[in-house]
């Protein structure tokens, strides 16, 4: 089964794809709530590509990678990745206020689905809030 987030980034489309591809960017927006960080990350943005992000909990009590390979890309539209033996898509399209991005998953059979979406959502929803205020 597939999961879609959608969020709407009031930014231009160029500022939009270089935070979401940008390690240092992806430090400061990548997490779902106040109490995790990601402590790295790492991109090699081209097909065949790597990607990594360490999500941790603030207090050390667990953390994990994020992590996969990129399949396709397209600049400033689509990012197609693997990760294990799930797959995501990003998408950004141009809209009147911004830039949509919309992110769809495979979900995974350890967190329920409305678990699943709200973490991305808000991860997306963190990513906004960071490209928006850092214009």
């Amino acid at each position: 089964m597939k999961i879609t987030v959608e969020t709407i980034v009031n930014a231009p489309i160029a500022k939009v794809w270089s935070a979401y591809t940008t390690p240092e960017d992806i430090k400061q927006w990548n997490t779902a709530s106040e109490d995790w960080h990601t402590t790295r990350s790492s991109v090699d943005l081209r097909v065949g590509g790597v990607f990594s992000s360490r999500m941790e909990a603030k207090d050390g009590s667990f953390g994990f990678d994020f992590a996969g390979t990129y399949t396709k890309i397209v600049q400033n539209e689509l990012i197609e990745y693997t990760f294990g033996d799930r797959t995501g898509i990003v998408e950004f399209a141009p809209v009147s206020n911004g830039v949509a991005v919309r992110v769809s998953f495979d979900t995974e059979s350890e967190h329920s689905i409305d678990q699943q979406r709200q973490g991305w959502q808000a991860i997306l929803n963190n990513f906004a809030r960071h490209v928006e205020a850092h214009q």
